[in-house]
């Protein structure tokens, strides 16, 4: 499916968030507040649009970004070459349940819009603790439903308006359809930071954006786990 809207996939997130997407990428970079030497993951990275915010904020910083989608990597890739970044960075194909990377091999991950689409979050939470480095930060920014009024309006603009739009730009209804539905299944902020907790990290944290429609949450890979043999 996200081979397929790869083509208008950067063109449909400006024109469906009213170009709010990247104010939200900003504020998840910010929230990593990685600098320096440091290595930063970006899983579910798409067309690289939220690593190449990370790798904005300091020329010393390196970043990997994964994702499924072949067409999504191949549009990336060529973004990271026009931002003359493609030096301090690389793509490859995986599968967030089960990450092609060394434990311990990251000083911060990101997700931006991306955990909801992964069949088992949990293992995907797990597998962001095992390649953090002991106090590295994870920063993930997803969408949410909003309540009262603004979450009426954004029901029937998320429900009906946008799967119209993103059939028409896109030619495949199909997908647009299944966004609001991944949104609706997915698990509620609070639940989200549960999980995170369970997977061993610490300090976790959410906070809402835009009245709620996408939420920012935040957690640390313990320190303490500097000491111990790395899984």
């Amino acid at each position: 499916m996200f081979d397929r809207i790869a083509p208008r996939y950067d063109l449909l997130n400006r024109l469906l968030s009213a170009g709010i997407d990247t104010r939200w990428r900003k504020a998840a970079a910010d929230a990593l507040g990685l600098r320096g030497e440091g290595c930063v993951l970006d899983l579910c990275t798409g067309t690289a649009d939220l690593l190449i915010e990370a790798l904005r904020r300091d020329p010393g910083l390196r970043g990997v970004g994964v994702d499924l989608s072949s067409q999504m990597l191949v549009r990336g890739a060529g973004k990271l070459e026009r931002r003359a970044l493609a030096a301090r960075a690389a793509l490859a194909s995986g599968d967030g349940e089960r990450l092609p990377l060394k434990s311990a091999s990251f000083d911060g991950a990101l997700v931006s819009f991306g955990i909801r689409n992964i069949g088992r979050a949990d293992l995907a939470l797990a597998e962001l603790h095992r390649t953090l480095k002991p106090g590295g930060r994870l920063v993930i920014l997803e969408f949410s439903m909003p309540k009262g009024m603004l979450g009426s309006l954004y029901r029937l603009y998320f429900g009906r308006v946008l799967p119209r739009i993103g059939g028409l730009v896109s030619g495949d209804a199909s997908a647009y359809a299944y966004l609001p539905a991944s949104v609706e299944r997915f698990p509620v902020p609070s639940a989200l930071g549960e999980l995170m907790r369970a997977a061993g990290f610490e300090a976790v944290s959410w906070r809402a954006l835009t009245g709620g429609i996408a939420h920012l949450h935040v957690g640390d890979k313990p320190r303490a786990l500097a000491g111990r043999k790395a899984a």
